[in-house]
């Protein structure tokens, strides 16, 4: 991953955070703290321990999401879908889908039949499960929202044809 992507994707996180996503962030990120982030992730795809897709639109990079491909020796057969992520400027106008149809994709070319993820946003709840995810159950209080105050976490899975 060029330092150039890493910026663009060290962005993209911000604006998420800024905008309220609970992905593992707290308020205030630092561009030096989403840099670092991105700079492990680009370790783990080096070492096929993780699959990166990005989408971009005419202002340039809006979106990416994560398959966690490295996972313990009895569940070869899955991956954990993570970091799905979309600039505000751009929801709404179908990345969201496009990267999660991707998603899918690349697990199935990476052997997987089982995708599972969680998520404490409800707009990405109703594309979930507009996209044949299945719903497992709510766990109140799993973490924190960027500016404070825990958050419930809806778990999803996914079985692949």
């Amino acid at each position: 991953m060029s330092p150039a992507q890493q910026q663009a994707l060290a962005e993209l996180l911000i604006d998420c955070v800024e905008g309220g996503a609970s992905v593992s962030f707290m308020l205030p990120l630092t561009l030096e703290r989403a840099l670092a982030f991105w700079a492990r992730v680009a370790d783990g795809v080096a070492r096929g321990e993780r699959a990166l897709l990005v989408a971009e639109d005419a202002h340039g990079l809006c979106g990416t999401v994560q398959l966690v491909l490295d996972q313990p020796e009895n569940q070869p057969h899955r991956a954990d879908l993570a970091k799905m992520l979309v600039h505000r400027r751009a929801r709404r106008r179908g990345w969201g889908e496009a990267l999660m149809r991707q998603a899918e994709r690349t697990a199935r070319e990476c052997g997987r039949t089982l995708l599972v993820l969680d998520t404490s946003d409800d707009s990405a709840e109703r594309l979930y499960a507009r996209l044949g995810w299945q719903r497992v159950g709510l766990v109140p209080g799993y973490a924190l929202l960027p500016a404070g105050g825990l958050c419930a976490t809806t778990f999803f899975y996914r079985a692949l044809d």
